[in-house]
């Protein structure tokens, strides 16, 4: 087992050694038992591996328990995955977000199936290979699949580094050295529980806010410990906000209780997922020529305020038109009706429900039934 001192490794003040075994004998009392995660002593799927992580990138656990399970229970095997129906891999994965997870999902699936049998590739660089797993997923494949000395480093990883070495360098700008600094600290052996280790050890203990310092199995050698103030790393560069845009979105309702949607095209932002009819999503968009957009030619009523939501790069403010049709009026080409009750069926992301939510919340009683 390796031990890392941490003035060598970083050139800063440091109150000792660290010990990789300290914080994998912390791991073996309290990790987190999540459903993902193989019990002790049995080796991890690595089809399981790889969707919770896919599934937990920009995205809490919390959120997450609740879809792999469902998701886990519609495709069971890497084989089912593969040859599943976009549409219905992206109906699974609907209010999740960062859709283009779901597509790079499938298309890996299917690499994965083609090239390879159904079963991963072993080793970080065959996994870089495959559609949708960068560095991060790769490694963490890599050592907790098939306990390879490789180093996965998520947010809650940054974070640990970040304070035990008392990193100035602000993030973003800072990923290449953390990514260094972990390496250094990533034993030989059990190198997938270390991780997992590293990543409950941010989540529970040494979080963004209070972090709870007096349980921590490496206090004593942490830096920023020292400091009395461990909130203050990692150090990050002022965030640039992206500028709003705005559009407006249209919602048909016809007398049988159906709402129009249509699907949106595979590139893109939301890309397949289903929606409904928009206009586009400018910094420069004016309600004057929403109407232009507008998917059917009807009396249409605009509802007062606004939906929002944030995308990764940019807010969105939508403005809700709202008609009510009679249930004799088709679906223009390439756009169908779906009932109400049948939405939860649909890929429909949660902006769209968001939009869809506010029409039918505006809709008086009798008109509903």
């Amino acid at each position: 087992m390796s031990r890392v001192n941490l003035a060598a490794a970083a050139g800063r003040t440091s109150s000792g050694v660290v010990d990789p075994s300290a914080l994998l004998d912390w791991y073996d009392q309290n990790r987190r038992d999540l459903p993902w995660r193989a019990k002790m002593g049995v080796r991890p799927d690595p089809y399981h591996v790889w969707l919770s992580e896919i599934m937990l990138q920009q995205t809490r656990v919390e959120t997450v328990v609740r879809y792999y399970e469902r998701f886990l229970k519609r495709f069971p095997t890497m084989h089912k995955l593969a040859r599943a129906p976009l549409g219905d891999v992206l109906q699974a994965w609907a209010g999740l977000g960062y859709y283009a997870r779901a597509r790079n999902l499938h298309a890996c699936a299917r690499r994965v199936v083609e090239e390879y049998g159904g079963c991963f590739p072993g080793t970080e660089e065959a996994l870089r290979e495959l559609p949708g797993i960068g560095a991060y997923t790769a490694a963490a494949i890599a050592a907790i699949a098939f306990c390879q000395k490789a180093t996965p480093v998520d947010g809650n990883i940054e974070r640990v580094v970040a304070r035990l070495f008392r990193l100035e360098t602000p993030l973003p700008g800072a990923k290449s050295e953390l990514q260094q600094l972990a390496s250094t600290l990533t034993p030989n052996d059990r190198a997938g529980d270390f991780a997992q280790s590293m990543m409950d050890l941010g989540s529970t203990i040494c979080t963004p806010k209070n972090p709870s310092c007096q349980l921590c199995p490496w206090r004593r050698n942490c830096a920023a410990y020292d400091t009395a103030n461990p909130e203050s790393y990692p150090r990050r560069a002022p965030k640039i906000e992206g500028k709003v845009r705005r559009g407006a979105a249209f919602v048909v309702l016809r007398a049988d209780s159906s709402i129009l949607l249509r699907k949106r095209p595979e590139r893109g932002l939301l890309g397949g997922m289903t929606e409904v009819a928009t206009t586009e999503w400018s910094s420069e968009f004016s309600d004057n020529n929403a109407m232009k957009s507008a998917p059917l030619k009807s009396k249409w009523r605009r509802l007062p305020g606004y939906v929002r939501h944030a995308f990764t790069h940019f807010p969105l403010e939508l403005t809700v038109y709202v008609t009510e049709v009679a249930r004799t009026v088709r679906a223009p080409k390439g756009e169908k009706f779906v009932k109400i009750e049948n939405l939860a069926g649909e890929a429909l992301p949660s902006l769209m429900r968001k939009v869809i939510a506010q029409a039918i919340d505006q809709i008086p009683l009798k008109e509903k039934t």
